[in-house]
Parts: C-alpha cells; structure tokens; sequence
C-alpha cells in the first residue's frame, strides 16, 4: 500500500519569511543559509507524506481555532493548514518570537 502524497504550496508569506531568514543568516554565512534553508524546505515538504504529522498550534487551540498545524525546526516554526490534498505553508518564524507579536506586526504590515 503506497501512502497518498498532498501538493506542499508555498504562500507568498511563507516564502518572503523564508527569504527574511536566509538573507539574514547569509550575511554571515552562505553555506550556513543553505544549509538552514534545505532543512526548512525538507521538513515542509515531508508534510506531503505525512500532513497530521505536525501539532496543532498551541496559541491557537487555546481559541478553539484548530485547522493550522506546525512543525518544527528548530529554532523555527512552521505553521501550515490542510485542505483537501494540499498541504498550504503559511509562516515560517523564529519560534523564540511569540506568535501573537508575529501575527500583530503581519497585521500592521496590511494596513
């Protein structure tokens, strides 16, 4: 028996978080960067194998708001929800950031 493979997308937020974290860390570091972002990139993509794998996020359970999931790699989050077969990558922050001062800046950003 094969295991059902979902789509893993990239929102255009998930992406410019992952450019933010590279282009800071290759300042430093090119081959560290790379490094970091292959490993961001491996963890979300296994989401297309395994998509229930990742927890439902803490702050937002507290609030019954149970459809966005996260993995982690540290010292990174990533947030994403399931619908249908497409594994929808929402965010990827420092997890030493609390979400809802990620979430407020994002908000701020819109207006």
């Amino acid at each position: 028996m094969t295991k059902k493979e979902y789509e893993v997308f990239w929102t255009a937020t998930a992406q410019d978080d992952l450019c933010g974290i590279i282009d800071y860390i290759s300042r430093d570091s090119i081959d560290k960067a790379s490094a970091i972002f292959n490993r961001l990139k491996k963890k979300a993509e296994d989401c297309a194998i395994f998509p229930l794998r990742g927890r439902v996020v803490p702050e937002l359970k507290f609030f019954n708001i149970e459809i966005y999931r996260e993995i982690i790699e540290n010292p990174w989050r990533i947030i994403y929800r399931i619908d249908d077969h497409t594994v929808y990558i929402i965010a990827v922050f420092d997890g030493r950031r609390n979400l809802e001062d990620v979430l407020l800046e994002r908000l701020v950003r819109i207006e």
